[in-house]
């Protein structure tokens, strides 16, 4: 029997199982829907959509970066709690997505879970069946791929794979002699979290957000120290003092016009110069990608009883 789209599309709604497990199942039940469904149930994919529900907040972030240091991969991992999150079966699965992120390049999150893992399953196949196996819902929540012909990729993993970073380096010197500053620069992204490379990156929408946000501020302060008694200052003055707010606040979120974190004499901006003086060649930070377990996401606190008593419930 021809298994057709509209047939997998009602099978993945009424099971929430993944679209291949769906195709696979429909054709060992020769078209029947019932059977399907059981068949679904049976290997645990039909369970693993109930647990989709929950939310995965905690987890792993892991990256790879290619031996010639052209290419870095990072991905994120998620989790219900930090019990799983420290499951060795979880650890080197996520270490595995990553990998296999380096060796696919996929072009977006679609292509990644769809794309052949583990002989002829699918990542997004192996991710149900580990969901099944260890009992709480996971998630590839998502990944980057950063890729430098001239010059290096450079990552940093901080905090037993709490936060990840890569930095994209373009430079005419080599890989090896891009390592130190780019593994710097990695650990002050991850410290800091800097939204911007630079000044010159900074979209206009942003600017003129803060500078409103500053100039209320500085007219609320004005008319709180004119109640006091003291003289107002005028237009003029507030003006400037909110360009100074705003310079001031560009330096705390780009960063190139951070204060360098090992050394609070240079900015991050005059220690790549420095180090391009050393090498004898040009070197601009093209890219930084910085992820965090779980930021943005709603976590549930949980103690570590609780978890355990909720593994030995699944």
């Amino acid at each position: 029997m021809e298994i057709t789209a509209s047939m997998v599309k009602e099978l993945r709604e009424q099971t929430q199982a993944g679209m291949m497990d769906c195709k696979k199942a429909l054709v060992e039940a020769e078209g029947d829907m019932a059977k399907a469904v059981d068949i679904l149930r049976e290997k645990g994919l039909s369970k693993a959509a109930k647990k989709a529900g929950r939310i995965a907040a905690e987890g792993l972030v892991a990256l790879v970066v290619s031996d010639d240091h052209k290419v870095g991969a990072i991905v994120e991992v998620n989790s219900e709690t930090d019990f799983v999150a420290k499951n060795e079966e979880f650890k080197t699965f996520v270490s595995e997505v990553a990998n296999f992120t380096l060796k696919t390049k996929p072009a977006d999150m679609d292509a990644l879970k769809a794309a052949a893992f583990e002989e002829d399953k699918s990542l997004e196949t192996v991710l149900n069946e580990k969901i099944s196996k260890i009992g709480e819902n996971m998630s590839i929540r998502r990944f980057a791929v950063e890729e430098q012909e001239k010059g290096a990729v450079v990552g940093y993993v901080h905090g037993a794979g709490k936060i990840a970073v890569l930095v994209n380096l373009a430079s005419e010197a080599s890989a090896d002699q891009l390592q130190e500053l780019g593994k710097d620069i990695a650990m002050q992204v991850a410290s800091m979290n800097p939204k911007y490379i630079s000044s010159d990156d900074v979209d206009a929408d942003y600017i003129a957000h803060e500078k409103e946000i500053l100039m209320a501020q500085a007219i609320n302060e004005n008319e709180e120290e004119a109640a006091k008694g003291k003289k107002k200052k005028p237009v003029e003055i507030i003006e400037k003092m909110v360009v100074g707010r705003l310079q001031k606040e560009l330096k705390e979120v780009c960063l190139l016009e951070q204060v360098f974190v090992k050394n609070s004499d240079f900015t991050v901006g005059q220690v790549v110069k420095n180090v391009a003086k050393e090498v004898g060649n040009d070197i601009s930070v093209v890219s930084i990608v910085r992820f965090e377990v779980g930021e943005g996401l709603e976590k549930k606190e949980e103690n570590f009883a609780e978890e355990v008593a909720k593994q030995m419930g699944n």
